[in-house]
Formats: C-alpha cells, structure tokens, sequence
C-alpha cells in the first residue's frame, strides 16, 4: 500500500516535470564572430550559418537566424523563455553590410485583431441545423446567396437559367 502510495505520487510529479526545448538556429558566437563584412557574402554566410531561419519580407537583403528556448509543464502552453534573433544585413551586391542581436525585451507585442467581417448568408445555430436536417425532408432555399454565385437564383444577368 505504502509502494503504491509512493508510485502514485512520483508518477504526478513527473508529469509536472517542465520540459525544456532548444528551437531553431544554434548560436556559435566564434563563427558569428568570423564574419567579416568587408569580404564576406551571402554564400559564405550561408556555407558557416547555413540556411537562414527567415528572410526579409518584400527585398532579399537581410537574413535573420532566430534562435529560442522553450519551456513547457505538462498540458500548458509552452512559455518562451529567451530568444536571440541575429540580423545579418547585404548590401545591393551581395555582401554584408551589417550585423545586429536582438532579443525578447527587443520584441514588441502585436495585438490581433479579434472582429470577424460578416458573411452573406445567415449561421445557424447547432439547434437549428439539427432541425432543419429533418430526414425525408428536402432542405429548401432560405434566399440567402452563396457568396461565390453569378446572381441571383432564378435568371437574370448573370444568373441561372
């Protein structure tokens, strides 16, 4: 009884145990520290880095290797608990121009947007579609149109013959 007692509680534990994960670029501050941006380019960048984490958005001249430190418990979300980005910038030919670290306290929050836009047509509830789905019964039109028709139903420019 006391055993089991024992397991039982070293079992709950464990699963309480966080989890900690290494995620994206490893930093190897003696390459970083090679990197000259007098000579080097993009394929030398790319050949001791390797692959980039991410490239600027809209032109091609910057390169940012995006490194973090995860820690979860259990079932919960995992927090973010360092991330180091390094921004490494080209020139229009090709070469470095310029180097940068940044980390979390350099991030700023984004708050998204929660409001969804309104669709053509009407949403039923569970209640109604479950009603509504009567065996035997044809569902009929509610005169709502689908947002991709031509027109409306029943002829017109545009629409059914």
């Amino acid at each position: 009884m006391k055993q089991t007692a024992i397991l039982l509680a070293s079992a709950l534990l464990m699963g309480c145990t966080p989890v900690i994960s290494q995620r994206g670029y490893l930093k190897d501050l003696d390459v970083e520290a090679s990197i000259d941006p007098a000579s080097d380019t993009k394929t030398t960048i790319q050949q001791r880095l390797g692959y980039p984490s991410t490239e600027a958005t809209f032109t091609a001249d910057a390169w940012y290797y995006i490194s973090s430190v995860e820690k979860q418990i259990a079932f919960f979300h995992p927090t973010i608990q360092s991330r180091s980005i390094l921004a490494i910038y080209f020139d229009k030919n090709g070469k470095v121009a310029d180097m940068k670290h940044f980390t979390l306290e350099d991030g700023h929050v984004v708050a998204f947007e929660t409001r969804e836009t309104p669709a053509p047509g009407r949403e039923l509830t569970f209640l109604q579609q479950l009603f509504n789905a009567t065996p035997g019964v044809p569902i009929t039109n509610t005169g709502n149109q689908n947002p991709g028709g031509a027109g409306p139903p029943g002829g017109g420019p545009g629409g059914y013959p």
